[in-house]
């Protein structure tokens, strides 16, 4: 009898991979590394275990958006406080904090549970070229399309 291989999450290795947003659209490169992140592109992806790679997404601050998003795109928080929702517009999410808004838009296609939760932490996004993480040997990845 065959069986399906199911990963253990003491067997995982885990890569580095850097993703230049420079020019991209914002949600192309977000379902691609998200995807990354929950590991999928991987032969041993287990849908219950962490198998996903890190991912650091550099020049945030390029990101592209089409059509009309950037006047009609609205990001909203609120305080919890009565009357305290507070409605943000894409271009100056994108003026103001370029990595939240990459976040966001990668953080919304992982899964909503504690798995989730423990793959947030694989994403660094900066806005410039620059990042800390040189002594983790990040490879870039090429986005499809």
């Amino acid at each position: 009898m065959r069986t399906t291989y199911m990963a253990k999450p003491n067997e995982v290795e885990r890569k580095w991979y850097i993703i230049d947003a420079a020019g991209k659209t914002l949600g192309r490169m977000a379902s691609e590394a998200a995807s990354i992140i929950r590991g999928k592109h991987k032969p041993e992806f287990t849908p219950h275990v962490d198998t996903g790679d890190f991912v650091i997404v550099i020049n945030a601050s390029q990101i592209h958006l089409t059509g009309k998003k950037l006047q009609n795109k609205k990001y909203y928080r609120h305080s919890m406080y009565q009357s305290g929702l507070k409605v943000t517009v894409a271009q100056d999410m994108l003026n103001n904090k370029p990595e939240k808004m990459i976040e966001l838009a990668i953080h919304g296609m992982l899964p909503k549970n504690r798995l989730g939760d423990s793959m947030k932490t694989k994403l660094k996004v900066y806005a410039g070229s620059e990042h800390p993480h040189q002594a983790q040997l990040p490879e870039l990845w090429e986005l499809r399309g």
